[in-house]
């Protein structure tokens, strides 16, 4: 009977440490963080800190399934870190691309559309999960996008993790 209230003592201090550690990550967030850049012109745009939750929440959602921690499971030559975005045609590396492929997707290349076999808002019909995305939460999944490999490094796109 000890060891149970010994074991639920133990549980409460993680679980309460785990509480305070995931309110002062929020607080790291700074406004450099969350600013990225909005278009291919340079403008850049902020983040809010309700964006950020918003976007984690939409990827979890509508794009772990097929890109957790920013890997693409289909093809793991292209994946979502800076450079592979950077390196697309038209780049993605950018707020208003990445909303662009959400709604219209294309290969890497950019020659062909991909709507019937990448989730799109174009292809909603076929992708339920993409029916009821709005433009300010295509814009929040795009900011996630570009704020995890700030966060997670390397890890972010197929990284150190997977070697």
């Amino acid at each position: 009977m000890i060891k149970r209230y010994i074991w639920l003592a133990v549980a409460t201090v993680f679980f309460t440490f785990q509480m305070f550690v995931n309110s002062a990550s929020a607080l790291e967030l700074t406004e450099e963080l969350r600013t990225f850049p909005l278009n291919e012109q340079g403008d850049k745009t902020v983040l809010s800190l309700k964006e950020v939750k918003q976007g984690k929440q939409l990827f979890n959602y509508a794009c772990a399934q097929c890109h957790a921690l920013g890997v693409t499971k289909t093809n793991p030559d292209v994946n979502l870190s800076p450079e592979a975005l950077a390196g697309a045609i038209p780049s993605r590396n950018n707020i208003e691309a990445l909303i662009d492929y959400m709604q219209n997707p294309t290969t890497y290349d950019g020659f062909d559309e991909i709507a019937e076999l990448h989730p799109s808002t174009k292809s909603a019909d076929i992708y339920p999960k993409m029916r009821n995305l709005t433009e300010d939460d295509l814009y929040a999944i795009a900011g996630y996008v570009l704020l995890e490999p700030k966060i997670r490094g390397d890890q972010w796109g197929g990284g150190k993790y997977l070697r």
